[in-house]
């Protein structure tokens, strides 16, 4: 008997010893795990910061652009300076409000190869499924329809107060959507999860439906049509991305000008007015205020509902005072050589003066008046402020417009609207949505995979009659899914880190400096602390940079940062040689701006322009930004890009030439 309750008690105790190593194993495993996934995350985090951060940089430079057309608007009226390229022949006459749908049949021919959507006005529910089925198959709609779709939008938007007031006793639930940003995809897969738009299915869009992604036209052309069919049923509000400046920037103006050839200068300048139509904000059932960007402490709904919205085309430039509109004219010396491309023309009998657009306005036509600057300060607030944790109301920097506004302020306002809830878009969220401001502002963004493949879902919301909102989240993931969270997270990262690379490498002779200022010595060698301190004195991210370092310089092995190695692997795509090497890191630095500005000057977008117009602009440039230019080293670096001697820069050629390339990576591909 105790020999076998021995047996039995050793079999017990190896079996404990076995669980207790099991325990132990699995310990240690969801350990490896958890510290695998914290990992990962904070990559992905970081990633994503510089995402955005670079993408709120570049907004700064936006509006750096914005006062360089101001500046050549009003300073530039000479033939041989160049604003003849800012502007151009009247656009015809198809885009005249006064003239009616048929005009576009007798004017623009449809001709029989043309296999896609065929519209017939007032459209109808079968005409918005045939455009859902092109654009699923990638075909265009012929420029004679989105001509007359846009000016059927516009008639309808006209209509439209500039706050619109809903209410759900009349839709059992009512579905918000955030930014679409050109993202097709996106659109397409709400209405499939969520049912297309009818008097049954109601929608609000709150702005940005353009810009950045492929397809912001196709966007346009579906919500448009639908605006038309349920325009009680299907509401569009304006964002800070319906704005023909920022379009100029951001990819829409080009996408357009590619897709629409023949006609897309009518287009993009009819846009233009339709964008100055779209509705501010809408309420729903009173309680709840949804418009793009936010609110700030001057916030007035009833001045905003109250104002001629219209008067705004763009944003990006401020009204002038009283003053400097005086001013401006006395400065203003009429051309004395006549020019086909004269500010002042005198078409059938009307003077017409020709706008940035292209466009041609009638002097006495019924234009609305300049707004004023508590206007444009309105709604910018509202198409460009962002909320944050801190109480108060402060200018926002990152961005360059609108302001940062906190819990307190969001209080005062609804204290007195006597409101329940704010939904706004405006900023990029990973899971599609945020809740802030203890559940009274709600971030809705709807664009999946905005800065790459796999980096954020997109997401919308369905309010109920008792005002409870209920999040949908969605992830369009065409190539996703064949990759393991690991390789995601990496294709996020490297993406990321090669965007900031470029930005390091643009702004190389600041930081060299910078960098000099701590190696008193000359060693080339510097501490981590005065690493990370220059990254951001110089580029003003507002990121983890020690956390980056590993990524981004290489240490010495006496723990220093060997501050040349950020740009070891970076160079310019094609090496100019005889000129100055500040030059050609600044033409580096504001490639995206020169392109906005070539876009401008190449009118038959033939992808050339001339050297003297390239020189000419750029000097303007370089002045209003108080870039030094040394005439020998522009005309070395004019002549260098012109290749076939042509007396034409290739504009792609141009950009190519300045694009920085990652040695690592040509490695790698070749």
């Amino acid at each position: 008997m105790s020999s076998s309750t021995g047996t039995m008690g050793c079999s017990s105790s190896v079996a404990d010893r076995r669980s207790e190593r099991v325990i132990r194993a699995a310990i240690l495993i969801q350990n490896w795990y958890r510290f695998t996934m914290a990992r990962l995350e904070m990559r992905r985090r970081y990633s994503l910061s510089i995402f955005q951060s670079i993408e709120y940089a570049d907004e700064q430079d936006q509006l750096q652009l914005s006062n360089f057309f101001t500046f050549m608007l009003d300073h530039c009226t000479h033939r041989d300076s160049v604003s003849h390229i800012f502007t151009s022949p009247s656009v015809s006459q198809v885009v005249d409000k006064g003239l009616y749908l048929t005009e576009f049949e007798k004017k623009i021919d449809v001709p029989d190869s043309y296999y896609g959507p065929r519209l017939s006005f007032p459209l109808t529910v079968e005409d918005a499924s045939a455009l859902l089925h092109a654009f699923r198959n990638e075909q265009l709609l012929h420029a004679r329809y989105v001509l007359q779709l846009l000016c059927e939008t516009r008639r309808v938007l006209k209509e439209m107060p500039n706050i619109t007031y809903l209410s759900t006793s009349y839709s059992k639930e009512i579905t918000v959507c955030g930014d679409l940003h050109g993202n097709l995809d996106d659109l397409l897969l709400i209405f499939y999860k969520n049912g297309l738009p009818s008097e049954q299915n109601c929608y609000v869009f709150n702005g940005d439906f353009v810009d950045r992604g492929k397809n912001s036209m196709e966007i346009l052309i579906i919500l448009f049509a639908f605006l038309l069919i349920y325009p009680n049923d299907l509401h569009l509000n304006r964002g800070n991305h319906e704005d023909y400046i920022m379009n100029l920037r951001y990819g829409f103006t080009k996408e357009v000008s590619k897709k629409y050839k023949d006609h897309g200068q009518q287009i993009l300048c009819l846009l233009r007015d339709v964008f100055s139509w779209l509705p501010l904000a809408t309420i729903i059932d009173s309680k709840v205020l949804i418009l793009h960007g936010g609110i700030s402490d001057t916030t007035d709904l009833d001045f905003l509902n109250a104002l001629e919205r219209n008067k705004l085309k763009s944003l990006m430039r401020p009204p002038k005072s009283e003053r400097d509109r005086q001013d401006q004219l006395k400065e203003r010396i009429p051309t004395t050589r006549p020019s086909k491309h004269i500010a002042n023309q005198n078409v059938a009998g009307k003077t017409q003066h020709i706008s940035l657009s292209g466009s041609a306005e009638p002097s006495g036509s019924n234009l609305p008046p300049d707004p004023t600057l508590k206007e444009w300060k309105q709604i910018l607030d509202i198409l460009w402020s962002d909320p944050r944790s801190q109480n108060g109301c402060t200018p926002n920097k990152r961005r360059g417009g609108g302001c940062y506004f906190g819990p307190d302020v969001t209080a005062k306002l609804f204290e007195r609207y006597n409101l329940k809830m704010l939904i706004r878009s405006h900023e990029f969220k990973p899971e599609g949505y945020e809740i802030s401001h203890n559940g009274k502002v709600i971030t809705i963004f709807s664009a999946s995979n905005y800065y790459e493949e796999g980096s954020n879902r997109g997401a919308y919301i369905k309010l109920n009659p008792e005002l409870i909102p209920r999040f949908v989240q969605y992830q369009v993931s065409k190539y996703t899914r064949r990759q393991n969270l690991r390789e995601r997270v990496g294709t996020i990262e490297s993406s990321a880190l090669k965007c900031l690379r470029e930005k390091i490498y643009a702004h190389r002779s600041e930081l060299t400096s910078a960098f000099a200022q701590y190696d008193l010595n000359g060693t080339g060698r510097i501490s981590v602390n005065d690493w990370a301190a220059v990254m951001e004195s110089v580029l003003q991210l507002e990121l983890p940079w020690r956390m980056l370092r590993s990524q981004l310089a290489q240490m010495t092995p006496d723990g220093e940062v060997d501050f040349m190695s950020c740009f070891y692997d970076l160079k310019i795509g094609q090496p100019i040689k005889e000129v100055q090497p500040a030059l050609v890191e600044t033409l580096c630095r504001y490639r995206k701006d020169l392109e906005i500005i070539f876009n401008v000057i190449d009118k038959d977008h033939s992808g050339l322009i001339s050297l003297e117009e390239f020189g000419q602009t750029w000097k303007l440039f370089a002045s209003h930004l108080g870039i030094d230019v040394y005439d020998e080293s522009l005309d070395k670096l004019v002549l260098s890009i012109d290749y076939n001697k042509d007396g034409h820069i290739d504009f792609n050629e141009f950009l190519e030439a300045f694009h920085v390339v990652h040695r690592l990576e040509k490695k790698a591909n070749s």
